[in-house]
């Protein structure tokens, strides 16, 4: 009975599917409120960044679209420079998977995909505005993924719940 059991669980992962349909940019936008004085200043940025992502079903069942957001504020001194923001989104199909294995898949492996084109996009918009270019870091969103879920199993036993 073991066996028949590990041969469904291995025959189910073998009918997983997983495709890319399509990457977009849903929103963007660039903001200098201090331009063009904040050109004449000495160049020491700070940046912060934010990241964010959200996923839904679409009509259909297997599909699911991405979103992937990204708000980058960098400071001269106190003086905002800039404000760059994207949400880059993808349509997945996926199929087959178990509820853990499709949650990784989109909270961590989607995002992962989009990450290169997200930060393409807020790069040329922040070197269009006549800034110097923003080169953001790689991002681990493995690991981004297995802390929200920690993070939710905590605040799922703080409650008294249990998830």
């Amino acid at each position: 009975m073991t066996e028949q059991a590990s041969n469904g669980a291995a025959q189910d992962g073998q009918n997983a599917q997983f495709s890319l349909q399509r990457i977009y940019v849903r929103d963007l936008s660039f903001e200098a409120p201090k331009a063009p004085e904040i050109f004449r200043q000495d160049w020491k940025p700070s940046v912060q960044l934010d990241l964010n992502t959200r996923q839904k079903a679409l009509d259909g069942g297997d599909f699911y679209e991405v979103v992937l957001s990204l708000s980058v504020t960098v400071k001269t001194g106190e003086e905002v420079a800039f404000i760059a923001e994207v949400q880059q989104a993808g349509i997945f199909l996926i199929k087959g998977l178990d509820a853990e294995a499709m949650g990784h898949t989109l909270g961590a492996f989607c995002p992962s995909l989009l990450f290169p084109y997200a930060r393409e996009a807020l790069d040329n918009l922040v070197v269009r505005g006549s800034f110097p270019a923003l080169m953001l870091a790689p991002v681990n969103f493995d690991v981004l993924y297995a802390q929200e879920l920690a993070r939710m199993q905590a605040e799922g036993q703080a409650s008294g719940t249990v998830q």
